[in-house]
């Protein structure tokens, strides 16, 4: 069986390292906003390149505190992609605000700059692109866009952790970054855990407050805050985690470049591309099949696991039925979630694992003919 995912292989590598972090986390009696959240904060903030980093409990609660930092609420709206995990649409919701779809660019899956300029209303306050399975936008024309229009830019950078856009990292491209540190993600906890990156010193002592019950001071509360901070022990672990980022997105990299040669005359699949100006880290490797469910079947039966990210359109599940939001066109979003496939891609999957799925893609499209 070749697992999607399996979440215990990087334990294993790193298992002495963990340990040694567990037992000086354990051996402090020191769990939340301690010396180990402070450090990591310094470490990722230098490693994305920017100014602050504020760590919050999952990415979830990255985008809503950042939004909150922004002082968006209702009554006005943000411009969002139409294919894209629903976390993005959920944190705009949360706040009170209008989601505004609008459709990904076909080839990298990204939202359309091409496209935002006539969904932005006198209602507009921010864009929230999203570097979608480890690709970062097409930040730019995005960046030119906000500024002609005075909106604040917001990456949604959870699948992105290392990726960069004319040589700087995601977490640095916008004005405001929300980062997720699932399990799954490229940089990933033992648990839930996101982040805040900016430059702006005046967003991050908001968001760094609102985390915190609304308090800088023990007991003095600002603003109404809420309860979000990863803890000490998951800071520890992405200290460590955050060491290796580079050499494992590096094989996933190697990977990606194999399925791209494997399968590049492969009759009807259609492969990813990436953008000129993007070093993509691959979260995930995303091929699209007009037969995608057939395609998943003949796979697992081969013990080939794989996932489909996203099968549903954020507008388009029950969460929206009676939600606010405000949509032009779902077309591109709909024959994404009906066709896209991302197969088995991560640091401790090996070349020969995607030698075996890609024979397997083979043999299933030559059946077809």
């Amino acid at each position: 069986m070749i697992k999607f995912l399996d979440l215990k292989d990087p334990y294993l590598e790193l298992k002495p390292e963990f340990d040694e972090a567990y037992h000086r986390v354990m051996d402090s009696g020191w769990h939340l906003l301690g010396k180990e959240t402070n450090a990591f904060e310094e470490e990722y903030a230098q490693y994305c390149g920017v100014d602050h980093c504020i760590t919050v409990a999952n990415g979830l609660d990255a985008l809503v505190l950042t939004l909150r930092a922004y002082d968006i609420g209702p009554g006005d709206e943000v411009i969002v992609p139409s294919h894209t995990f629903i976390a993005t649409w959920l944190a705009v919701t949360q706040i009170g605000a209008t989601p505004v779809s609008v459709e990904p660019d076909m080839a990298t899956y990204n939202l359309d700059p091409e496209k935002i300029e006539q969904a932005i209303t006198k209602q507009t306050k921010a864009i929230m692109p999203v570097h979608l399975y480890g690709q970062p936008a097409d930040m730019d024309p995005i960046l030119a866009i906000a500024e002609k229009h005075q909106l604040a830019v917001i990456e949604d950078a959870a699948q992105s952790q290392g990726a960069l856009y004319s040589e700087r990292r995601s977490g640095a491209l916008g004005h405001a970054a929300s980062h997720s540190f699932y399990p799954g993600k490229n940089l990933g906890a033992f648990s839930d855990g996101g982040a805040v990156t900016t430059n702006d010193a005046e967003i991050a002592n908001q968001v760094r407050m609102l985390r915190n019950y609304g308090s800088q001071v023990k007991y003095d509360h600002e603003l109404l805050g809420v309860n979000s901070r990863i803890d000490e022990l998951q800071a520890a672990f992405l200290r460590i985690k955050l060491r290796y980022l580079d050499e494992w997105n590096g094989r996933r990299k190697k990977l990606a470049t194999q399925y791209l040669s494997l399968l590049k005359d492969v009759p009807e699949i259609t492969l990813p591309k990436v953008h000129s100006l993007v070093d993509p880290v691959w979260h995930l490797f995303v091929i699209r099949h007009p037969e995608r469910e057939r395609l998943q079947t003949f796979l697992r039966e081969e013990g080939i696991g794989t996932l489909i990210h996203y099968p549903v359109p954020p507008e388009k599940s029950n969460a929206y039925k009676k939600a606010t939001f405000r949509s032009a066109s779902v077309q591109i979003a709909e024959e994404l979630a009906a066709t896209v496939l991302s197969l088995p891609i991560s640091p401790h999957h090996s070349e020969g694992e995607v030698e075996k799925v890609c024979d397997a893609i083979r043999a299933f499209t030559s059946q077809e003919k």
